[in-house]
This record gives C-alpha cells, structure tokens and sequence, in this order.
C-alpha cells in the first residue's frame, strides 16, 4: 500500500486517537510543502519556504543554520507548538495540523519530548519534581509518579540531586534534568534546541553521550544544532535551513 493510499485509510476524524492502535507507523515525521509565514503589520515574513522532509523511526536528524533561517520554527512544526500556513504535517502518521490544541497539547505530551537551549526548568520545582511536571495526565499515584522520575534520573546520574532547585544546579545539570523531563512519558520522538550551546566541553560531551544513548535505545531524535560533534556523528542525518528552505548535506 502506498504512503497516501496508507494515511487515507485512517479514521482522522475521532476526537481522540491513539498511534498504538495503528498497525503500523510509516514515518516519525513527515512534511509535504510546508510554508509558515508570519505578518507583521503590513510585512510578511516566510520562515519555512516549502519544506519537505521524511524522518523515519530511530532517524537522529540534525538541521543547522544561521540564526533566523527557521530551525525553531521548523522545531515548533514538528512539535505541534506552531501551525504550519500551508502544506500537510504528519508526526506518527497522524495530520497534527487538523485538529485542535487540546488535542494537539496531549498528542505533544504523549509522542514528543522537547529539550531547549535555555533548560526551561520551573525555578520553583526541584529536579524530581520538573521530571514528574508532564507526567500529570498519568493514571499513576503520586508516588508512582516520583518513583518513575527518581529512575530517569538515576539513568542520566542525577540520583544525587532529587531535591535540588534548579539554580542549585550546573548548567550542565540544569540540561541532565531537562532531559529527563523530555524522556518522562517515554516520547517516541525528542525535539532539541541548541541543546549544548551554553555548556563547557565536558558538560557538552555528557549531552551528546546522552543523545546518543537515546537515538541507540531507538528514539528518533531531530536537534536543531551548530554542533561540529553532533552534526558529524556517525549514522546523523544532516540537513541546512537557509531562508527557510531546507537541503540535505551529502
């Protein structure tokens, strides 16, 4: 069966849907044409020119560029943060684009775990209590709860800091956690942004060990990246974005 033949035979038109009940996932991602253009005043801005890209499960897909040539964007597209303009959107075969952000808010949390530049841990939350904050939909206890983010946390060797601030943390920490909080519903994609930008070379070295072990483990991961280490490490699929338009290096 085709891709298309494939997609238009799933029912899309239920409220709620649920990829473990597809037979099969064809694709982690996929992009058909995508344009997101953004109007200031009478000025309108095009930060993803006609994108295209299939991302297939266990992918790691690394897209560098300058500052301002979509990568964040194109992030957002995928994380069902932002909506495209135009062109279709599939994450786990599913046209995120089509429905609403209720629904689009538990698909992120359930599918996508996201790691930025900047942490974004909650300054008033300790470690184990950043990694346990998207749990909250879970049929779990409490305790369940703590105890699933206490092992995520032991996994990436921050069972020494359950109970630290965020500010009581390195930077390299600080992104351990983020990290953690990204694996907390065992996302089947991770979405990272400029993930060691602000960190020393060994803190950084951590990070990328990190990504590695998860792609290994079979996440599909999509880093958005100036990273030589990254970008150059074996099996990475490298993409640039240049004016919103996307190339594969070869």
């Amino acid at each position: 069966m085709a891709d298309d033949d494939y997609l238009d035979a799933i029912d899309y038109t239920k409220d709620t849907l649920d990829v473990e009940d597809f037979k099969e996932i064809r694709h982690a991602v996929k992009l058909q044409d995508v344009f997101r253009t953004y109007k200031f005043g009478k000025e309108e801005i095009t930060a993803l020119n006609g994108v295209s890209l299939v991302i297939n499960q266990g992918d790691f897909v690394v897209v560098s560029g300058k500052s301002g040539s979509g990568k964040t964007t194109l992030l957002n597209i995928i994380g069902a943060i932002d909506l495209a303009t135009s062109g279709r959107v599939f994450v786990m075969d599913v046209p995120i684009n089509d429905y609403d952000e209720s629904f689009r808010s538990t698909f992120r949390l359930d599918n996508t775990g996201f790691i930025f530049q900047s942490y974004n841990l909650v300054s008033t939350l300790t470690a184990v209590e950043n990694v346990m904050f998207p749990m909250q939909l879970s049929s779990k206890n409490q305790s369940e709860l703590r105890d699933d983010a206490i092992k995520l946390l032991e996994d990436i060797e921050m069972g020494h800091r359950l109970d630290h601030l965020p500010w009581q943390l390195s930077s390299g920490e600080q992104q351990r956690v983020a990290i953690a909080r990204a694996m907390a519903n065992d996302p089947a994609i991770i979405l990272a942004d400029e993930p060691t930008a602000n960190l020393d070379g060994e803190s950084g070295q951590m990070i990328r060990d990190l990504l590695a072990k998860l792609n290994e483990q079979g996440k599909t991961l999509i880093v958005m990246t100036h990273d030589e280490d990254i970008i150059n490490r074996k099996g990475v699929r490298h993409f640039t974005l240049k004016n919103g338009e996307l190339n594969q290096n070869v």
